[in-house]
């Protein structure tokens, strides 16, 4: 395929952690060529300068502009950044969006003039992303909470579930604050925005609309002592048998290439670098103990819009994503 019948892509936020992985992802994308990476701070510079890991693979230059000679446009900027860019910047209706931020994830917020945003999480609506013209990308736990739990939810047996999970220094940002510093992170964790954090609302919603239930999760995040990765524990009562839990899960995950039940107990080595989902299930009494492991980067934000677009524009699911996770 020659450039000009790729997918043209823009990457707005480009200089962020989300912006650096989406351009390392499109760069080695065989139907996709980069039209443009935007970022206000840094235009006019290389695109090197910030994110030095691509010094040898790319001599794009950061810009201030945008412009609609694209087929899809990566919005990776802050949440409320997303409406905000589009309010400021017109984007033509030709050109599909893929929003990374909360902005557009609600079905009260999924519309914005004429476009529609379906919620992008392929293992939940596949079908509805085939079909859709712009995507809101889940949020980090959110991915890795619902695919541990949503066969439950899909058989209609899931009771009320009580999760933990831990995320690295990335999934907080490129800004600079208090709790992102080396000298605070190393050999140090704490927990944050218990029960209230802001991705609850969306797995609340897909959970309520596959099993209508008064009180399906409570969630108890925590910042880890490492840079990417999210690694969840959620346990519910469960009157299957563990081998009948397992036959659930890998039925329900037999079509999607991302997500793999595995026996043996895992680790988040396994998925860091990868756009992979990793679940291991306990039986402990009558509780189903789920374990699922992402890497908040990858499968918890670029990779999994990278995977969006590939459903979208009729491409192999696993385009471009054909990572090995760095496991030592």
């Amino acid at each position: 395929m020659t450039d000009n019948k790729k997918i043209r892509a823009g990457i707005i936020g480009g200089a962020g952690y989300t912006g650096g992985e989406m351009i390392r992802i499109l760069l080695h994308h065989p139907d996709v060529t980069i039209a443009f990476v935007h970022s206000r701070s840094n235009a006019g510079e290389p695109v090197t300068k910030v994110h030095s890991d691509l010094y040898g693979d790319t001599g794009l230059v950061f810009c201030s502009e945008i412009n609609n000679d694209i087929e899809v446009l990566f919005l990776c900027v802050g949440h409320g950044e997303a409406k905000k860019f589009l309010q400021e910047n017109p984007v033509s209706e030709s050109v599909t969006i893929i929003d990374l931020s909360q902005d557009f994830r609600l079905q009260k917020d999924a519309r914005f003039g004429n476009r529609v945003f379906v919620y992008g999480l392929p293992e939940y609506n596949r079908e509805q992303i085939q079909g859709a013209e712009n995507i809101a990308n889940p949020g980090c736990f959110a991915t890795a909470i619902q695919l541990g739990i949503l066969p439950f939810a899909k058989a209609g047996i899931l009771q009320e579930v009580h999760t933990t999970g831990i995320t690295g220094s990335t999934g907080a940002g490129q800004k600079l604050q208090q709790s992102s510093h080396f000298s605070w992170r190393a050999n140090n964790i704490e927990a944050y925005k218990s029960l209230a954090h802001q991705h609850l609302n969306e797995i609340v919603q897909t959970i309520t609309a596959l099993q209508p239930i008064n009180k399906p999760l409570n969630f108890i995040p925590w910042r880890g002592d490492f840079t990417r990765g999210i690694y969840i524990t959620s346990y519910t009562k469960c009157d299957l048998s563990l081998p009948q839990a397992y036959n659930l899960y890998n039925t329900y995950y037999s079509g999607h290439i991302f997500t793999h039940i595995s026996s043996e107990m895992i680790n988040l080595k396994q998925v860091v670098n990868t756009n992979k989902c990793l679940i291991h299930l306990e039986k402990v009494d009558d509780n189903l103990v789920i374990h699922s492991a992402i890497d908040n980067l990858l499968k918890g934000a670029s990779g999994q819009a990278v995977q969006n677009m590939n459903i979208m524009f009729g491409l192999p699911e696993h385009q471009g994503l054909k990572f090995k996770a760095s496991s030592f």
